[in-house]
C-alpha cells in the first residue's frame, strides 16, 4: 500500500521530533580527556638571518703575475700553509739578482769610503752618502725577497676552496680578489632584535635556528655578543653561534631565528580543548551530578535526576589563557594542576551532558 508523499513527510517529522538526544538514546556521550600539565613557554623575538661562517678569507694577490699551475679545485679541502697557486716568477727572479748585485756593490762602496774616512782621505758627507745608498739598496732587496714569497699563494686557513674565478694562463693584478676558503664548522646570525626588548637581551640566551620553509629545527647555540648602541633602525645587533662541525649548515643560507628572552613552566591544555564565545575561552571537564546543582546554568536537573548518583557529566569552565605555542594555550586562571579537560566531541557537548569519560 502507498502512503501520500505529505502523510510520509508528516510521519517523518513526527518520528524526528519525538527521538531523545543522542546522549539519551545511545546512553553517555564517550569522550577523551587529558590531564592539564605543565609545558614550557618561552617570549622570544623571531627575525629571519643569514648563517655567515666565521671563518672565511678572500683571496687574491699581492702581486702581479702570470698563473702558471692551479694546485686546488672548486670544493677542494685544504688545510694551512698548502700551496693553491703557482705565477709566473722569471722577471721577478731576475729583479732580484739585480738588487742583489746593486746592493752589495753599495755595502762594498760604503765600507770604502769608511775606511777613507779614517784615513783623512775622503770627507764624512761622501762617507754618508754611501751609507744611505747601502741602505737603501738593502731594503729594496728585502723587499722584493719578501715580494717573492707571496707570489706563490698558500691557504691562510684551513677550509673548502670556493668557486674559482681564474685559470691557468691567466694574468692576475695585485688585489684582484680570485676564491674564498670557507670553514663551516662555526657559523654566526645576526639578530636585529626590535628595541623595545633591548633591555632583557643578554649574553648567553638560548637562539633556536628553523628552515623557513618547513618550520623543521636546525640548530640550537646562544649570544655571544651584543652591540651597545641601538641602530638608526630602532634595532639592536645581537649575535650569536652555533657548532656547525658536522657540516649541516653553510655560509649564506637564510634561516628562522627564534631568539628566547625567557622561558617558564606553565599549566597549559591542548589546543583541541579549547572554545571560545564572544571573546571568552572555555573549556569542558568531566564532573558529578553534585557539581553540576551547584552551577547548574542552562542544564535540565529535572531529566537528569532520575540518572544515577554516579553519572558524569560535562562541565563548561571559563579559563583565561596566553598565547598559543606549540599547539598549546597556558592556563593563566581557571583550571588546577591534574583537573582533567575534555579534548573529543566538543561540536556535540553542552553543560550538563552526561558523558562516559574515556583518558
Amino acid at each position: 500500500m502507498r502512503v501520500p508523499l505529505a502523510m510520509g513527510l508528516m510521519a517523518l517529522s513526527l518520528t524526528s521530533c519525538s527521538e531523545p538526544p543522542r546522549a539519551q538514546q545511545g546512553g553517555p556521550l564517550p569522550v577523551q580527556t587529558e590531564p592539564a600539565q605543565l609545558a614550557t613557554f618561552r617570549t622570544s623575538v623571531e627575525t629571519v638571518s643569514s648563517l655567515e661562517a666565521l671563518d672565511l678569507v678572500q683571496l687574491s694577490a699581492q702581486e702581479d703575475g702570470r698563473i702558471v699551475n692551479i694546485l686546488v679545485s672548486q670544493g677542494s679541502q685544504v688545510q694551512q700553509g698548502d700551496l693553491l697557486l703557482v705565477l709566473d716568477q722569471e722577471q721577478q727572479k731576475a729583479d732580484v739578482v739585480n738588487l742583489r748585485d746593486k746592493a752589495a756593490t753599495d755595502q762594498l762602496n760604503y765600507e770604502r769610503y769608511e775606511s777613507l774616512v779614517r784615513q783623512g782621505a775622503a770627507s764624512q758627507i761622501q762617507r754618508d752618502q754611501f751609507r744611505q745608498e747601502a741602505i737603501a739598496s738593502r731594503e729594496a732587496l728585502n723587499a722584493r725577497e719578501a715580494d717573492r714569497r707571496y707570489r706563490n699563494i698558500r691557504a691562510p686557513i684551513s677550509g673548502i676552496v670556493a668557486d674559482l674565478q681564474v685559470k691557468q694562463g691567466d694574468v692576475i693584478e695585485s688585489g684582484d680578489p680570485f676564491t674564498k676558503i670557507v670553514s663551516n664548522d662555526r657559523l654566526m646570525v645576526r639578530i636585529e632584535v626590535p628595541s623595545v626588548y633591548a633591555e632583557r637581551v643578554r649574553i648567553g640566551q638560548s637562539v633556536l635556528l628553523t628552515d623557513p620553509a618547513t618550520d623543521r629545527p636546525l640548530a640550537s647555540g646562544q649570544v655571544e655578543s651584543i652591540d651597545p648602541v641601538v641602530g638608526d633602525s630602532q634595532t639592536l645587533l645581537a649575535k650569536a653561534e652555533f657548532d656547525n662541525r658536522g657540516g649541516r649548515l653553510r655560509n649564506g643560507v637564510k634561516v628562522r631565528t627564534q631568539l628566547v628572552l625567557e622561558q617558564s613552566q606553565q599549566l597549559s591544555v591542548p589546543f583541541k580543548a579549547v572554545q571560545q564565545l564572544a571573546g571568552q575561552s572555555f573549556v569542558f571537564i568531566p564532573g558529578s551530578l553534585a557539581q553540576l546543582r551547584a552551577n547548574p546554568d542552562r542544564a535540565d536537573l529535572a531529566a537528569l535526576a532520575q540518572l544515577p548518583a554516579t553519572t558524569r557529566v560535562a562541565l563548561q569552565r571559563p579559563v583565561v589563557l596566553g598565547p598559543l605555542q606549540n599547539d598549546r594555550f597556558p592556563v593563566l586562571s581557571g583550571l588546577s594542576p591534574g583537573e582533567a579537560v575534555i579534548t573529543s566531541n566538543l561540536i556535540n557537548l553542552r553543560h550538563g551532558l552526561p558523558i562516559k569519560p574515556r583518558p
